[in-house]
């Protein structure tokens, strides 16, 4: 399977009564596949996956499944510390069908050496469904070392990692190494990380932009740095301001400022400072989006 392009890390909606609103997660879905994006992943970080439970989880997925009906690619955000329930989130999503792929981030906490971490992975990736790699060292508290992201390079079903280490060097360093796809996990490092051998981004900013990101991107692999870098630079302050507070609560404080989801997160996630509201809300229409 090949993933190229953008891939939204969508927000998990919640209603005033802090349950998971279906109608608002189908209608934002309905929203990324009109905007021309190549992937979605549901119950990633930005999806707040940690506040859910087991039940809510794979409703999540099941309902961007049923409302993506096949146009975009869904890659499941299933990955724990432990390999069991990782396991146990895959299984679901296969069984519940409709997905391309799982997202599987390094294990958080419990830090697994060189070989814990090739067995997590691998374990996960035997049973059957394709996986990404999610290597994310400042919430995981440690990165995929190099050589394991290459030994799992050859499993058939590792396709792709998602690189969130901030390091457009590590892009380079893994393509020397083995023949894997690469994404974009930072949203301002899309272009100079496609600019040396990435094939997309894993994106929190298509949230809001999923047209531009979507065009921004595809004019970046076809080569056309000068226009990208144009589009790189109007959205830049936006890139960065969505991340002016913990991820996803800026990206939800925008979507409500657009009518898109309501202000709502579970605990410990909470809004944001009145002063980062205001920022990300000039933000917003400096870009022309609201």
């Amino acid at each position: 399977m090949t993933l190229e392009g953008t891939i939204t890390a969508l927000v998990t909606p919640f209603g005033k009564d802090g349950k998971v609103d279906f109608g608002a997660l189908r209608a934002l879905v309905e929203r990324q596949v009109a905007g021309g994006v190549e992937g979605i992943v549901p119950v990633g970080t930005s999806g707040e996956s940690p506040t859910l439970s087991h039940e809510e989880h794979l409703k999540v997925i099941e309902e961007t499944i049923s409302a993506a009906a096949g146009r975009v690619k869904i890659i499941a955000g299933a990955g724990a510390n432990a390999t069991s329930e990782a396991v146990e989130l895959t299984k679901a999503v296969i069984a519940m069908g409709g997905a391309d792929a799982t997202l599987q981030v390094m294990p958080y906490y419990n830090k697994p050496n060189a070989e814990g971490a090739y067995r997590h992975f691998s374990t996960i990736a035997d049973l059957g469904l394709p996986i990404v790699l999610y290597n994310v060292p400042g919430r995981s508290g440690k990165e995929i070392p190099l050589d394991t992201v290459a030994r799992l390079a050859v499993h058939p079903n590792v396709c792709a990692i998602k690189e969130a280490a901030g390091s457009v060097e590590r892009v380079s360093q893994i393509l020397d190494k083995c023949a894997i796809t690469v994404l974009s996990g930072d949203d301002s490092l899309t272009l100079p990380m496609i600019s040396v051998g990435a094939r997309g981004v894993i994106s929190v900013a298509s949230n809001v932009i999923p047209r531009e990101m979507g065009d921004f991107v595809r004019l970046a692999l076809a080569g056309d740095l000068a226009a990208a870098r144009t589009m790189h630079r109007k959205y830049y302050r936006l890139f960065k301001n969505l991340f002016i507070d913990s991820n996803p609560i800026p990206a939800k404080e925008a979507l409500s400022a657009m009518g898109l989801v309501e202000n709502v997160f579970r605990l410990p996630l909470c809004e944001t400072s009145e002063e980062n509201r205001a920022t990300i809300r000039a933000t917003l229409k400096e870009c022309g989006i609201i």
